[in-house]
């Protein structure tokens, strides 16, 4: 799986450069047997991380014809869900049905202020957003804040797109179970997988997916032939990108987190960012099914990102049995 979010810190290639390799990824990773491309949402930040997935989607979209296409996480309780949820059936319409989404509550409150919502009233914007996207891919007329609305085109997904609730609390999971949603979590709680299936039967609900990664997920994944010159080139990116994430995270808790100050530390937690050998990645992906990869991680410039989606061809895939 191939994962944008477009960071673009200072030492980090140029945003223009890095969104058109993007689309150049998604094309390529279609033809090399890519499960899914991930695009994400944040707002306001010093690096100019993603502020408009829908857009990045739709651009993926036109480049490619069979990828799976997945906005995780958007920040529901900022949009406007009407807007948003004409946005989201035009682009399930254009796509043929391949963009699905992780809805999120969000955890910053600097966003909320930009985009002039209240903070403390995320949760009850939440439900409110959530049962208004799903009444608007009905295609039928109701009432939301007093608008009268209706939402058309419908789009081409029975019900909608592919909808799955993100977070990493009981409230969370007790949402997505009351509105018949699937689970994404932060991982590092085993007990919400049973909180999930308790709260679907108590709403009469069957349980939908329920995603919860173990402790050991690597989540920006590298290939290299020397492992030590890698960490050199990417090292510096890579630690912008955990260090950017655990600042905006503070005290929760998540399996991407780290709390590295150097790339030192950073490679040597063994945790979510890894630069594999050929053959640790082959071994990777033969007892975890998946690599899951961040090409543009910390403003990567892209003729260094493309030696190592080229040698994970080249290396790792042929072994597998996967397009070369």
């Amino acid at each position: 799986m191939l994962r944008f979010d477009m960071r673009a810190p200072e030492g980090g290639a140029p945003p223009a450069e890095l969104y058109r390799a993007a689309l150049e990824m998604a094309e390529w990773g279609e033809a090399h047997g890519c499960l899914a491309v991930q695009v994400s949402e944040h707002h306001g930040s010093s690096d100019g991380y993603l502020p408009a997935p829908l857009v990045l989607a739709a651009a993926i979209a036109g480049r490619t014809r069979r990828l799976p296409i997945q906005v995780a996480a958007l920040i529901l309780p900022l949009h406007d869900p009407i807007e948003l949820a004409e946005q989201m059936a035009v682009l399930d319409l254009i796509s043929g049905g391949r963009v699905s989404y992780v809805l999120a509550l969000g955890y910053r409150e600097q966003e909320y202020a930009a985009c002039g919502r209240e903070f403390s009233a995320r949760a009850k914007r939440m439900d409110a957003c959530l049962e208004a996207l799903q009444l608007a891919f009905s295609g039928e007329p109701f009432a939301f804040e007093g608008r009268p609305v209706r939402v058309l085109p419908r789009p081409a997904s029975p019900g909608g797109p592919p909808l799955l609730l993100g977070g990493g609390s009981p409230a969370a999971v007790r949402r997505a179970a009351r509105f018949g949603l699937g689970m994404l979590t932060q991982g590092g709680d085993a007990s919400l997988a049973a909180l999930y299936r308790a709260e679907c039967a108590l709403h009469g609900r069957a349980p939908g997916p329920f995603i919860d990664p173990p402790a050991d997920t690597v989540t920006s994944a590298f290939v290299a032939e020397d492992v030590d010159r890698a960490w050199q080139q990417l090292g510096p990116h890579l630690l912008h990108d955990a260090q950017m994430y655990a600042a905006w995270l503070g005290a929760s808790g998540s399996v991407t987190k780290s709390s590295a100050a150097s790339v030192a530390e950073l490679r040597a937690e063994r945790g979510p960012y890894r630069i594999f050998t050929p053959d640790q990645a082959i071994d990777h992906l033969r007892r975890n099914g998946v690599l899951l990869m961040q090409p543009l991680c910390g403003g990567i410039p892209p003729a260094l990102a493309w030696e190592h989606l080229e040698l994970l061809a080249k290396r790792v895939l042929p072994a597998l049995g996967s397009p070369a």
